[in-house]
């Protein structure tokens, strides 16, 4: 007998593989991250959702740390008995199939599944939603399944997602935070694969030899697998995977032909994009730098004094906590600004840190207005973000709004030359962010190295340390906050040193 809970069957609805690996090589599982961070929101957005029809009863029940499940599944059929109207992690079993429904809604004639999801959903022009994930849907339908087989009368089941449109106002509505999708007819389809998907478990997971699945379009998002490194083991360094701006679907079409290396990839693919042929050509032999140097200088001479050097530090709460913000917001807590008045003049810095669990964005775009004024020259990397976020500092304060829409306008983007194939070197690969760019362009130097910084790395640490920071003892405070302004203030500064870089590029005599 196979034994599977909603979570494993979802891992073998997406690959066989994954519910192999998780019963068999769980080490070999790689969470970053990101993939944390959105555990932390899936469990803060079904904690909030309980409360959705009013008061429930939750069964949650634990042996040590772990969950009870014969306890649960003996207290939902108590409180089912009782006609308890609402119950959280109503847990069931048939036939070694496991699952804990999010919210289960006594109805007149039976019960109905609410599953709860911390995506976002967003209404389109033409009035319609966003489409329900295909996990989602096979997840309920599972849920289904075990449900009808333990004699329950599902009378309906529903998908539970952000309202993305959702603008908080002060006081969390959880009637219009929520968007509830009636998904019957869905699960009424995919219901059918249920018996098939099963009987594949049984056969995979009762044998100790690892299934012989390839890799395929199913590799990639938005099914974030915690086992990609681990499938990928036996892919080269400079890959068709690496190769800039490929679509996933056509680097899968390559690798089945067996054009995996670049070497493969220069005697077989039908490529003509210059930035892929490029990279293809420097990955095969060491050839420098390529530096188109009068499309670099002719970049330059954008670039005015004073120039500036703007970065700003986001966080994104799931549950929207300031008035005018909606689920996921991006909020700007942070800003590093490196200047240089004059041409020749002194590199100076300034820098802005919110305080934790306040409403940051009134304090940031004032102080944003004092340090850049009008007309002048700021420089971003990838600056649609920067832009982005003044833009929505502008809406929410009309007062400041000429200024910031001023600095908006007076942006330019220094990912322009690496992404437009004006410069590169082999270490770049396929991507033109900062964090490659920096490193191969200065490989050696311990200053701008991101790893030698204590305690924030990236952007997702420095999203998930400042929340958390007003919570923190005065020592441990002081340390985060020492810890963003560091990383923050090396965004800017490798952006100082990069166009550097392009200078000294656009000069270099042939």
């Amino acid at each position: 007998m196979v034994y599977l809970s909603k979570s494993k069957y979802c891992g073998l609805w997406q690959c066989p593989k994954i519910a192999w690996l998780k019963k068999y090589k769980p080490k070999k599982q790689t969470l970053d991250g990101g993939t944390l961070s959105r555990m932390e929101a899936g469990n803060e957005v079904g904690n909030l959702a309980k409360g959705l029809f009013g008061d429930y009863v939750e069964v949650t029940a634990y042996d040590g740390e772990k969950p009870d499940l014969s306890e649960m599944i003996a207290c939902t059929q108590v409180e089912m008995d009782k006609g308890t109207p609402i119950l959280c992690e109503a847990s069931f079993s048939y036939n070694g199939l496991y699952c804990a429904v999010d919210i289960l809604k006594k109805e007149d004639a039976g019960w109905a599944i609410y599953e709860v999801k911390s995506s976002a959903k967003h209404k389109k022009s033409d009035g319609t939603y966003d489409d329900d994930k295909e996990v989602y849907i096979a997840d309920i339908s599972y849920q289904r399944y075990v449900l009808e087989h333990c004699g329950v009368n599902v009378t309906g089941t529903y998908l539970v997602c952000l309202n993305g449109d959702y603008i908080f106002d002060g006081t969390l509505d959880l009637s219009k935070l929520f968007f509830i999708s009636d998904v019957a007819e869905q699960v009424k389809n995919e219901i059918r694969n249920i018996e098939y998907n099963v009987a594949v478990a049984e056969k995979i997971l009762q044998s100790a030899e690892e299934p012989n699945i390839d890799l395929s379009t199913a590799c990639r998002k938005p099914y974030d697998c915690a086992f990609r490194s681990y499938c990928f083991r036996h892919i080269p360094k400079n890959s068709v995977f690496d190769l800039y701006r490929l679509p996933f679907k056509k680097q899968i079409e390559y690798y089945r032909k067996g054009w995996i290396s670049y070497r493969d990839l220069q005697l077989n693919a039908p490529i003509k994009n210059d930035k892929q042929l490029r990279q293809i050509e420097y990955g095969l032999a060491d050839k420098g730098i390529y530096a188109d140097k009068a499309a670099i200088a002719a970049f330059l001479e954008k670039l005015t004094y004073p120039l500036y050097f703007l970065d700003f530090e986001t966080m994104q709460p799931v549950i929207p906590q300031f008035v005018g913000t909606s689920p996921y917001t991006q909020i700007p807590f942070q800003y590093s600004l490196h200047y240089i008045e004059k041409k020749g003049g002194e590199l100076k810095h300034t820098e802005f840190l919110a305080e934790s669990g306040t409403d940051p964005r009134r304090a940031l775009a004032e102080r944003l207005c004092e340090d850049i004024p009008m007309n002048a020259c700021v420089t971003a990397y990838n600056k649609a973000f920067e832009c982005t976020r003044i833009r929505e500092l502008a809406t929410a304060f009309p007062d400041l709004a000429e200024h910031l829409l001023n600095i908006r306008d007076n942006i330019v983007d220094l990912l322009v030359p690496f992404q437009s194939g004006w410069y590169y070197n082999r270490e770049m690969g396929g991507s033109f962010s900062i964090k490659s760019v920096l490193p191969a362009i200065f490989p050696n130097d311990p200053e701008l190295d991101y790893h030698s910084l204590e305690g924030i790395h990236n952007g997702t640490e420095a999203m998930t340390i400042f929340p958390k920071i007003k919570d923190m003892r005065p020592e441990e405070r002081e340390k985060a906050r020492h810890d963003l302004l560091k990383y923050c203030e090396l965004d800017t500064y490798a952006m100082v040193k990069v166009w550097e870089e392009l200078v000294r590029a656009a000069k270099t005599e042939e």
